[in-house]
């Protein structure tokens, strides 16, 4: 189940619409259990990410530039989840910084 190289585009959020021809993408990286990477789209102009996966749990914190000004940075625990295809699902909740707000959302592996 190693994230290493995998890439999702996000499906759903609760924080947000997500644009479906242009979603927020997410590339992963991962080595002895850390997990790092990067990610860009709809409401994002460039974000970071770095955790720990144990399981089919991944817990991060993140940081970005959002294309309407400004920037947000928060916290995360996902759950991978492996589709009937092979593909990898996670399924994520969230909160910003500064917010006690639990958001979820949905990402699906791209092959």
């Amino acid at each position: 189940m190693n994230l290493n190289g995998r890439k999702f585009v996000m499906v759903s959020s609760t924080a947000s619409a997500v644009d479906p021809d242009s979603p927020t993408e997410f590339l992963y990286q991962e080595a002895d259990g850390v997990v790092w990477g990067s990610y860009s789209g709809d409401t994002v102009t460039h974000g970071r990410f770095v955790g720990m996966r144990d399981g089919a749990q991944v817990a991060i914190s993140y940081a970005h530039a959002l294309k309407a000004g400004g920037k947000a940075g928060g916290q995360s625990s996902s759950r991978i989840e492996e589709g009937d295809d092979g593909l990898l699902r996670l399924v994520e909740e969230f909160s910003f910084d500064g917010d006690d707000t639990v958001h979820v959302s949905v990402c699906r592996e791209v092959g």
